[in-house]
C-alpha cells in the first residue's frame, strides 16, 4: 500500500497520473477492484480531491514494480531519461526527484508517446536549457509507424497549428491563418511494410502535438494515435497508444552545458520499436 496527501484541489485520474504512474497504468482496473481509498473511503470513479486528503492506493508487488523509465544518462546539471509509454511527465518528474536536491521540468512528452526526456539538474542547467528550447538548439529526432500514404521517401513539411484554450487537440492548416503558429515537420522513410511505414522525424518546430497532427494533416496518421489517427487502422494492429518514440537529442546549449554540445543521446527504446514494424 502507498499513500499520499493531496496538496491542490484535482480530479483522483489526475492525481493518480501526476504522482503513481503504476496506477495509472491500470487506473479503471484498480477502481473496479476498489483499490483506491480516499480519506479510508473506498473509489468507484472519478471524483474531486481536496488538499489534504490522503489517497491509499492497494497494488501487487507485481503491480508496483512496473518500470516507469530508464535513466540513459545524469550528470551533476542534468538527467536524461527514456519514458515509458502510458507515464505523465508529471508523474515521471515526481518519481525522479525523490532523493534529488533539485530537479526541474524543462519540455514535455505526451503521456503515450515514449523516449527521451530532459530535466534540469540544477537552476543555471533549468535556465540554458530553457533557452536552448526557446532558440531551437534542442535538436530531437524521433520515430514513429504511420499510415503509409507517403507521397514522397522523404520531405520537409510546412504547415500552420492551431492551439486552442478550452480543447485538448489541435487543428494544422495548409494557409497562414490568425492564431495558428507555422509548424516545420521533416520526414524519412526508414522502412515500408505494407500498409504501413517506420518514419524517422525531425522537428525544426516544437508545438503540441506537432508531429500527430501533421501527420494526419497530410493523410498518414501515426498508427495508435486515439486523438488524430485513423480509427480502423489502429483496431486492426490492436494498438491503443500511438507508435511514436523521441528517440535521438542533441543538447548545442552554452555556459555550462557546453560541454554536452558534441554528445548524442539516443533512447534504448528504438531497437525494439524497430523491430516491432
Amino acid at each position: 500500500m502507498k499513500s499520499f496527501t493531496v496538496e491542490k484541489d484535482c480530479m483522483l485520474q489526475e492525481f493518480t497520473d501526476e504522482h503513481y504512474p503504476q496506477a495509472g497504468f491500470i487506473y479503471h482496473r484498480v477502481l473496479r477492484r476498489k483499490d483506491i481509498r480516499v480519506n479510508g473511503v473506498h473509489m468507484t470513479g472519478d471524483v474531486l480531491l481536496r488538499a489534504g486528503d490522503v489517497v491509499s492506493y492497494y497494488l501487487s508487488e507485481k503491480e508496483d514494480a512496473q518500470p516507469t523509465h530508464e535513466i540513459v544518462y545524469e550528470d551533476e546539471n542534468v538527467l536524461v531519461a527514456d519514458k515509458l509509454s502510458g507515464v505523465n511527465t508529471d508523474g515521471l518528474f515526481n518519481a525522479l526527484k525523490e532523493g534529488r536536491k533539485y530537479l526541474a521540468e524543462v519540455h514535455r512528452l505526451d503521456r503515450n508517446t515514449e523516449g527521451l526526456i530532459i530535466f534540469a539538474k540544477s537552476s543555471e542547467a533549468k535556465k540554458e536549457l530553457l533557452l536552448a528550447f526557446r532558440e531551437h538548439k534542442i535538436d530531437k529526432t524521433y520515430l514513429a509507424v504511420c499510415k503509409d500514404n507517403f507521397k514522397a521517401d522523404s520531405a520537409t513539411l510546412k504547415a500552420y497549428l492551431m492551439k486552442y484554450p478550452t480543447r485538448s487537440e489541435v487543428d494544422v492548416f495548409g494557409t497562414p491563418r490568425q492564431g495558428a503558429l507555422e509548424i516545420i515537420t521533416e520526414y524519412h522513410i526508414l522502412k515500408r511494410d505494407g500498409e504501413l511505414a517506420l518514419v524517422e522525424v525531425i522537428l525544426h518546430t516544437g508545438r503540441t502535438h506537432q508531429i500527430r497532427a501533421h501527420m494526419a494533416f497530410i493523410g498518414c496518421p501515426v498508427l495508435g494515435d486515439g486523438k488524430y489517427g485513423d480509427k480502423q487502422l489502429n483496431k486492426k494492429y490492436g494498438f491503443k497508444r500511438q507508435r511514436l518514440v523521441s528517440y535521438k537529442m542533441r543538447i548545442r546549449c552554452g555556459g555550462i552545458l557546453e560541454y554536452l554540445a558534441e554528445k548524442y543521446f539516443v533512447s534504448g527504446l528504438a531497437e525494439k520499436f524497430c523491430s516491432n514494424v
